[in-house]
């Protein structure tokens, strides 16, 4: 398995939410040129050979705030986007 993630660190008092964005700003619904994201995914095995990355999962806690959106072509391979306001 191999994960990764990202955070934005809330520190405002009763539960405000902070400004702070995740990626550009944009949620992973407005795509290309204007959500941030990740395209051609691919892992380093123990011989360190390079695999692409095929099937993923997602998950975005708090998805008034942020999402994520995984998508698969040949051209960009495994990717997605993801952000939020």
């Amino acid at each position: 398995m191999v994960e990764w993630g990202g955070e934005v660190v809330n520190s405002r008092a009763n539960g405000r939410h902070t400004t702070t964005q995740m990626g550009s700003g944009h949620f992973a619904e407005d795509g290309f040129k204007k959500a941030s994201y990740f395209r051609n995914l691919e892992i380093v095995d123990s011989d360190n050979s390079l695999s692409s990355v095929r099937d993923i999962s997602t998950l975005a806690e708090n998805t008034n705030c942020y999402d994520i959106k995984s998508s698969y072509n040949n051209e960009w391979g495994t990717h997605f986007y993801y952000g939020g306001p």
